[in-house]
C-alpha cells in the first residue's frame, strides 16, 4: 500500500470551491505513479530499458462526497492483483481531517509496447518485485 497526500488548491475547484470531478482522476493517476516509483519502477526507465509503458484500460469510480479547497486529502493505493501483463489497483481519496472517504476507484492498466500500444507481458523481475511487494 502507498499513500499520497495532497492539498486542494484553487486550480482543482470550480467556481464553488469544489474540487471539479475528472481532477479525482487525476490524484489517483499520480499516486499510481509514485507508487510504482517507491518499488522502483519510474515511467521512463520502463520506457528506455523494456519499450513498455502502462496504459488505463478500465476505471470504475465512485464520488462519494467532495473535497473543497484546501483541503488536505490523502489517495491510498494498493495493488489488488497482478497479471502477466496488466494491473488492478483500488485506490481510495480521503479528507485528512475529516476522515471522510471522499472518492473510491478500481484501475486495471495495462503494459504495452510503446512503438504499437500492443499488450505485452511484464518483464519477469517486474513481476517478481510487484508480487513481493506486501
Amino acid at each position: 500500500m502507498s499513500n499520497l497526500t495532497v492539498r486542494v488548491y484553487y486550480e482543482d475547484t470550480d467556481a464553488g470551491g469544489v474540487v471539479y470531478y475528472a481532477n479525482y482522476l487525476k490524484y489517483v493517476e499520480r499516486a499510481r505513479t509514485e507508487y510504482l516509483r517507491e518499488l522502483g519502477f519510474e515511467q521512463i526507465n520502463l520506457l528506455e530499458n523494456y519499450g513498455m509503458v502502462f496504459i488505463v484500460k478500465s476505471v470504475e469510480a465512485n464520488y462519494l462526497s467532495p473535497a473543497f479547497l484546501d483541503d488536505l486529502i490523502e489517495v491510498e493505493t494498493v495493488i489488488e492483483k497482478v497479471n502477466h501483463a496488466s494491473l488492478i489497483f483500488t485506490q481510495k481519496i480521503v479528507n485528512i481531517d475529516k476522515s471522510t472517504v471522499l472518492f473510491n476507484a478500481i484501475v486495471k492498466v495495462v503494459s504495452v509496447f510503446n512503438n504499437n500500444l500492443k499488450p505485452c507481458a511484464l518483464p519477469q523481475e517486474i513481476l517478481e518485485k510487484l508480487n513481493g511487494r506486501k
